[in-house]
């Protein structure tokens, strides 16, 4: 069947501005993956040019000198914490508030529901003297303890979603065979809610491991630096030292782990966020 002129022209028209866009989009992304295997001069030299020889003397100064291997772990830790943590707290409240009839239920889910509209920068200064309080500033596990309230919202919304649709006979069956309501919760609407739980917490995982702003704040010593702020140091010190091939292999360590992450879940995220919106 021929395509209209119309067609051709409308499909050229929506592909164009999309083409261009992920140019713009990955053309920095790839001259930056070039510039980190660069020596300073050749950057200067050369910036838009393919390397003469590709060298890894960049990673190796950016994770002995400037302790990305102390940052990279300290992540990891916030990350993995705060991505449990998140679970923990998500997925008992988002059954409670599907299941369990009690007064309040839905005024509590519109209050998580709203919450996601509230800027979380509104709460940073309370949330530092309440860590200052708890003497959790400066300390790598009171960020993941915020990380995990931040995305409480966001959390329980998909998952309510997706146990919404949970057939509640399996649940009273279980229930007659002597389960008491935890037991129905972890060895039943858990296991079957699973799409929801990974593709939360992938996008929490991810959220967690590039945040800046609140890492910033509620730390202090270098030891206890992420890898956002390793690398804004290093961006810092870029300005006097001109050491931007550093600069360069060090965000390359930091995309990395998400790309990966992403290109293995994709589908499996695209899948999870269709079936909760469509679900809820």
């Amino acid at each position: 069947m021929k395509r209209s002129v119309g067609q051709i022209l409308g499909r050229t028209g929506i592909r164009i501005p999309l083409i261009l866009w992920s140019l713009a989009v990955l053309y920095p992304i790839f001259w930056m993956f070039l510039g980190a295997f660069k020596s300073n001069a050749e950057i200067y030299r050369n910036p838009w040019g393919f390397p003469e020889s590709f060298s890894f003397d960049n990673f190796v100064t950016a994770w002995t000198n400037y302790n990305i291997d102390v940052s990279v772990f300290n992540s990891l830790i916030v990350t993995v914490v705060g991505a449990v943590l998140t679970l923990v707290l998500a997925i008992p409240t988002a059954y409670a508030i599907e299941r369990i009839n009690f007064r309040g239920s839905k005024i509590l889910f519109t209050v998580y529901v709203s919450a996601m509209m509230i800027p979380m920068v509104l709460g940073w200064i309370p949330l530092f003297f309440l860590l200052s309080d708890l003497g959790l500033l400066d300390n790598i596990y009171g960020l993941a303890m915020v990380y995990a309230v931040s995305q409480l919202p966001f959390s329980i919304f998909v998952l309510t979603s997706f146990i919404g649709t949970i057939p509640r006979s399996l649940e009273e069956s279980a229930a007659i065979d002597g389960m008491s309501p935890y037991k129905v919760l972890w060895k039943i609407i858990t296991p079957l809610s699973m799409s929801g739980i990974i593709t939360v917490t992938i996008m929490n995982a991810i959220q967690f491991w590039n945040e800046y702003f609140m890492a910033l704040i509620f730390l202090n010593s270098s030891e206890n630096y992420t890898l956002a702020l390793a690398i804004d140091f290093i961006s810092s010190e870029a300005q006097y030292t001109n050491a931007w091939g550093t600069l360069f292999a060090g965000l390359v360590i930091a995309i990395v782990p998400v790309i990966i992450l992403y290109a293995i879940f994709q589908r499996r995220i695209s899948k999870g966020m269709t079936e909760g919106a469509i679900k809820g």
